[in-house]
């Protein structure tokens, strides 16, 4: 089974969110079915098969979470995706336009965004 020192090696890999495809790769070697990032602390919770399940310690203070703000998170994370914001700025306008969460799903290729009330923000594909 995956360890978070393994999934810490993997995510060192990552510079930007040009780099998310690969690593979603790496996870799914590791035997990661899904994770879900909390943006609040940081801390994620890995799935994988037979119920097996690891969680990060929080990564950064807490964030509040601020009201939905759609049209400019899809800006902001355009720019992730292009490479041009770290992870820690990513998950500081995730906080700012409202997301709360994401859950990835690897075996289905998805991200899925959600707000405070749980509300399904965005679903993306995930390439590769």
């Amino acid at each position: 089974m995956f360890t978070i020192s393994q999934i810490k090696e993997a995510h060192s890999k990552v510079k930007s969110g040009a780099d998310f495809p690969k690593y979603i790769q790496e996870l799914k070697q590791l035997g990661i079915n899904q994770y879900e990032a909390f943006v609040t602390d940081g801390h994620i919770n890995y799935y994988g098969k037979d119920n097996y399940t690891v969680s990060s310690e929080a990564n950064y203070n807490s964030l509040p979470i601020n009201n939905s703000y759609q049209e400019q998170f899809l800006l902001d994370l355009k720019a992730h995706q292009q490479g041009k914001t770290n992870y820690a700025t990513f998950c500081s306008d995730c906080a700012k336009n409202g997301v709360e969460k994401w859950i990835v799903d690897i075996s289905k290729m998805t991200c899925t965004y959600y707000d405070m009330a749980g509300n399904n923000v965005l679903v993306e594909n995930i390439p590769g």
